[in-house]
């Protein structure tokens, strides 16, 4: 009898050693018959090796390409991802597939190359090592991951460049380094190697290297420049990056991470159509918040793949009988288990609760009962009061926190420098701030830029402002927001931006402006809508205006104000419209103050590509001049409403300025104005306001006008708007040729090396952000001198 029952018990071990091993086998994540992997890397659905009409891969959403091409002739084979068809050139877009996780891939991809050589005393361009890099995901459900990649420059004297034409972005960063002893292994700020963070969304991108002052000392040991997108944590600079051209084999190696979704549709969307939607029984649909589309996931409880019909599998808590959660009795259930104690037991049978405690007859239930009781009653009130205490002594040193780290004692300083600065700017309470934009909506943004968001609020007498909100921020940025509030509260000005207060109690500063409706001058001069230009709704006297104005304030900060203060950053994306059309010019974040009275600042450059004047951007003098070339620039973009660097002119087109100076010494200006400005102005009128311009563009300052002769002229002008007569037309100190030829010549030719599709300002900052340039970077050829 006992041998029979023996061998009972052998038959019930080897069968549940049956039964855990079958449910310990890995659920598939391939679709049945479908080739689970390329080489080393398993290929999980709704991806799937082999052409879309094989049915491995997901094509519910019509649309979006999910297919893996395996490439056997390399061993181990290499997985690549199909990202559709070049339509120009007919190849297949395709990039190497190194991971795949719920959310993201890895992939490979190019380089942007541009080297040079030095031979018998000349630099030369090496053909071989130039190359652009694009990528076109447009048609896909990935887009460039912002948070995981950063555009990096490998060179000396480079400069990395990236243009987005579908989010309308372009953003670079800048190299510089004499000898290799400038170079510190494992640092990328500027110093051979530069980087610079990317905008949410990219689909569609232009990566492009460009060797900015090829010398033959850097030359010796960096001939190459690079540029490249590159996950941020699988790289490190190395001194040996720049040396030879082997840092194209190890940059190729450097993964860009792609965020991955399902379709374009939400989940409220997607689940519509039951035919189509991708999330499979017992599974979660979320909706992704890097990509259009959505993802699914397991519910608690249950593993697998959510896109893989049947859907996910119960996972089995009570399988493991050492490592299950229960103390006593495991009772797995469908997507959950129960504990349970045995019989002569009490409890709650949990490891990490009261478990099984066994039952004693004398035990004194009530006594225990009672004294728990009052004890979780003592320890609750306590408790309370202890949390109540602390929180609100952390919350009033977290205040006094954020108020040191927001510069509170340097912003009272410099505010109490100033008579009645300190009066007239109001504090504001972070909760009143947060009441006023419906907590920070999404719904109220007017504007992203690189240094924060612009949103619309309404404060509690209905009276509406724009809260400039930064992001998290370092001690430069710091400086720049006390800086710009500093500016506005001591500037009192009819056609200057007012700052009505701050609030320094949250973690990033905030600071209220006067709300002005109209948008900005960029906008309404570049912006297209239904194939026309909108600035078509700008008269020729009002545009006349706006520039009288908007001298009149520039004249205004340059010799009028208590203390004169240098804009550094004017642009047509500064100067803000209100309901009147009455300029308004902004953004003070960049400005410095002549304290000395000083007629030239030391100091690293800062500006905008495009308005920045040549001869600060070479000696980091600054002056008051320097307004006075941007203004040069804004004159133009009112005469012509062309941008002032643009990739879709010609390739000798692109720099405005240089451009118009050329023209003006060459063809007839009206050829260039736009059909309303010629129309609408008195020739004599656009001819005065074109001379104007010119003489604020000369690249020596001293033969600049200042701005307050800037504002009398455009004041006299637009007096005389309604009365045309002749203009006076002065010429170049320098350049005696007349201004206007009738006859059209060859343009010059310049390089694309930098430029911007526009900015927008106080309330539409997405390209707002300032360059900060090195003084010995070359500015762009045939510069007016």
């Amino acid at each position: 009898m006992s041998a029979i029952m023996f061998l009972q018990l052998l038959l019930l071990l080897q069968l549940s050693r049956i039964i855990l091993t079958s449910s310990a086998i890995e659920l598939p994540q391939s679709k049945p018959g479908c080739e689970a992997k390329c080489g080393n890397l398993t290929i999980p659905y709704p991806f799937g090796i082999g052409p879309s009409e094989n049915g491995c891969s997901f094509t519910g959403d019509g649309l979006q390409l999910y297919n893996i091409t395996c490439n056997t002739s390399f061993n181990p084979p290499k997985p690549f991802l199909w990202l559709g068809t070049n339509i120009t050139s007919g190849r297949r877009n395709m990039l190497e597939l190194i991971s795949i996780s719920e959310t993201e891939l890895r992939v490979k991809r190019s380089l942007s190359t541009m080297c040079y050589q030095y031979k018998t005393g000349n630099v030369t361009l090496d053909e071989s090592y130039n190359s652009p890099y694009f990528l076109s995901m447009k048609n896909t459900s990935f887009t460039v991951s912002s948070t995981k990649n950063k555009l990096f420059g490998i060179g000396c004297y480079s400069m990395a460049y990236i243009f987005d034409p579908i989010l309308n972005f372009t953003t670079n960063c800048v190299t510089k380094c004499d000898n290799k002893e400038d170079v510190v292994d494992g640092s990328c700020s500027g110093s051979g190697c530069c980087q610079v963070s990317l905008p949410k969304g990219i689909k569609r991108f232009l990566v492009y290297a460009d060797s900015m002052d090829p010398k033959k000392e850097s030359l010796s040991f960096n001939p190459c420049s690079y540029s490249f997108i590159g996950e941020s944590a699988k790289y490190t600079f190395s001194a040996s990056d720049l040396v030879g051209t082997d840092f194209r084999t190890k940059g190729r190696n450097i993964p860009i991470v792609l965020d991955w979704a399902i379709g374009n549709k939400t989940c409220e969307e997607a689940q519509k159509d039951a035919s189509t939607f991708a999330c499979q029984k017992n599974s979660n649909c979320s909706n992704s918040d890097k990509v259009p589309g959505y993802l699914c996931s397991c519910n608690t409880g249950f593993m697998g793949n959510p896109y893989l019909s049947p859907g996910c599998q119960d996972v089995n808590e009570c399988e493991d009988q050492d490592n299950n959660p229960c103390a006593g009795i495991c009772t797995n259930t469908i997507g959950s288990y129960n504990c349970s104690c045995p019989e002569g037991h009490h409890g709650d049978g949990r490891k990490g609760g009261t478990g099984c405690i066994r039952k004693n007859k004398e035990f004194p239930i009530l006594k225990v009962t009672l004294g728990i009781g009052l004890g979780f009653l003592f320890l609750i009130v306590g408790s309370s009061l202890l949390y109540l205490s602390i929180k609100r002594r952390k919350l009033s040193e977290l205040k006094e926190k954020f108020f040191q780290q927001n510069g509170g004692l340097l912003l009272k300083q410099q505010l109490s420098s100033y008579e009645g600065g300190a009066e007239a700017t109001r504090i504001f309470t972070a909760e009143e701030l947060k009441v006023a934009t419906n907590n920070y909506s999404d719904k109220l943004i007017l504007g992203r830029g690189g240094f924060g968001t612009v949103y619309l609020g309404t404060l509690a007498d209905k009276s509406s402002v724009a809260i400039k909100k930064s992001k998290v921020i370092d001690e430069t940025q710091i400086e720049q927001f006390i800086n710009e509030l500093v500016i506005l509260a001591q500037v009192n000005h009819r056609n200057v931006v007012k700052v009505l207060g701050c609030c320094l109690e949250t973690e990033v500063p905030l600071l209220v402006y006067e709300y002005i409706s109209n948008g900005t001058l960029f906008q309404h001069i570049n912006n297209k809508a239904d194939g026309k230009s909108s600035s078509a709704s700008l008269s020729w006297k009002s545009r006349l205006r706006i520039a009288t104005e908007s001298a009149g304030a520039l004249a205004y900060l340059h010799s009028a104000a208590s203390t004169p203060i240098i804009h550094r950053d004017i642009k047509s994306a500064n100067i803000l419209l209100d309901e009147n059309y009455t300029a308004k010019v902004s953004d003070f974040g960049a400005s410095r103050l002549n304290t000395l009275g000083q007629t030239q600042i030391d100091t690293l450059v800062q500006g905008t590509l495009g308005y920045l004047d040549p001869e600060y951007f070479h000696t980091s003098q600054l002056t008051d001049k320097s307004d006075v070339y941007s203004f040069g620039v804004v004159l133009v973009e009112l005469l012509t409403g062309e941008k002032p660097l643009s990739p879709d002119r010609p390739q000798e087109q692109r720099s405005l300025a240089s451009f118009f100076i050329y023209a003006m010494e060459r063809i007839d200006i009206f050829k260039l104005v736009e059909p309303r400005v010629a129309n609408e102005g008195s020739r004599e009128h656009v001819i005065a306001v074109a001379e104007l311009a010119r003489r604020c563009l000369y690249t020596e300052g001293e033969y600049r006008p200042t701005m307050k002769q800037v504002a009398a002229e455009l004041e006299s002008l637009s007096k005389q708007e309604t009365r045309p007569s002749g203009a006076h037309i002065q010429q170049s100190p320098k350049n005696k040729s007349t201004a206007f030829i009738d006859e059209p010549t060859d343009l010059y030719s310049v390089p694309i090396s930098s430029y911007s599709s526009g900015d927008s300002g106080l309330y539409s900052m997405e390209n707002s952000d300032q360059y900060s340039i090195g003084k010995d970077v070359m500015m762009p050829m045939n510069m007016p001198r």
